[in-house]
């Protein structure tokens, strides 16, 4: 039954075509003469982007003495995912300050997000930031 369908299509498509080409204006795609030829000549390169790129951000040492800041998505496993990585973290660099970011919204940067100016904020007081997602 399915090839049957597929015939039908194709048969249908075909009669579009033809009746297209049919209905078409007298002009030929091919010239007669070839010197009436005529070529649109396509650059096989992407438009640049005026922007130019910038190099990630440099790393840090170590981050014995840093402000971290863990960015704690809304989905669920991601605030345990948190307070877990909150707690290595204060084991392994006992001296270094961690801040979260709860975010209850999907993107934090929307212009309609009332976070937004809250998280700017907050993201430059870290010198180094963690993104946990609860996936």
């Amino acid at each position: 039954m399915m090839s049957g369908c597929r015939f039908f299509l194709v048969s249908a498509l075909g009669t579009l075509a033809f009746l297209a080409v049919a209905q078409a204006p007298s002009t030929s795609l091919f010239a007669a003469d070839p010197s009436e030829s005529q070529y649109a000549v396509l650059s096989p390169w992407a438009e640049v982007d005026p922007i130019p790129l910038r190099g990630i951000s440099p790393r840090l040492e170590n981050l014995s003495g840093k402000k971290i800041g863990l960015f704690v998505n809304y989905k669920r496993a991601a605030r345990p995912i948190g307070l877990s990585l909150e707690k290595r973290l204060r084991a392994m660099y006992p001296d270094s300050d961690i801040r979260f970011f709860y975010s209850l919204e999907w993107n934090v940067l929307e212009t309609e997000t009332k976070n937004r100016e809250k998280f700017s904020a907050w993201a430059k007081e870290m010198d180094a930031a963690i993104l946990v997602v609860g996936d």
